[in-house]
């Protein structure tokens, strides 16, 4: 699976630069999306089985570690919805996460493909994926030199597109990493420079 761009199948989740309303008050849910997506992955290695193609010719794949099936479990945590026609346990997912009202299942939003529609700037760009060297990997794939940065919630490098149009990655630590807010979340800096990256100079 190395260097192969994916999308999960069967469920769609707010993009990164998203907000719902929870409370009556905004909630960053495609944030939050994204690094419990992070964090359900976390260290662990990642098998993915690709099952079809979208319109956009982005591979379509279930993905497993030891723990989860991650789209699924995206699902039990209120973060993604199940798509028709997604296998049965999505459902049982799904009908967990209404009944204990967790995340999305307390709030109001805009559907997901509408907002896509009205924000094409502000849309992660999956298809910058197609050019990464690194996909899925096994820990025996890691280079045994290469530092991974992780946090509670998952991997911790930050990619982030600047006024300028420019692709950079913010490394914990570094000045401007605390005020930024992710449209990528990487484990190495490999990672990061392989989907387009440049690491911040400060």
């Amino acid at each position: 699976m190395t260097g192969t761009a994916i999308m999960l199948a069967h469920i769609d989740a707010p993009e990164i630069k998203q907000e719902c309303q929870r409370d009556g008050t905004a909630w960053a849910c495609g944030t939050e999306a994204a690094e419990n997506l992070a964090a359900i992955i976390g260290r662990e290695s990642v098998t993915c089985t690709i099952i079809g193609v979208n319109a956009d010719g982005i591979q379509l794949a279930t993905c497993e570690n030891e723990t989860f099936d991650v789209g699924r479990e995206m699902v039990r945590r209120g973060l993604a919805l199940a798509l028709d026609g997604a296998p049965e346990e999505y459902g049982a997912a799904t009908g967990i996460a209404q009944q204990l009202k967790y995340g999305l299942w307390a709030a109001t939003y805009q559907p997901f493909a509408e907002w896509r529609t009205a924000n094409p700037k502000a849309v992660t760009r999956v298809a910058r994926a197609a050019n990464r060297e690194s996909g899925p990997r096994t820990a025996s794939q890691r280079p045994a030199s290469e530092r991974r940065y992780t946090s509670a919630l998952g991997c911790a490098v930050k990619g982030n597109q600047s006024i300028r149009g420019d692709w950079i990655y913010h490394l914990p630590g570094q000045r401007y990493y605390e005020v930024t807010r992710p449209e990528d979340l990487f484990c190495t800096e490999r990672e990061a420079q392989a989907a387009g990256y440049r690491r911040s100079k400060e």
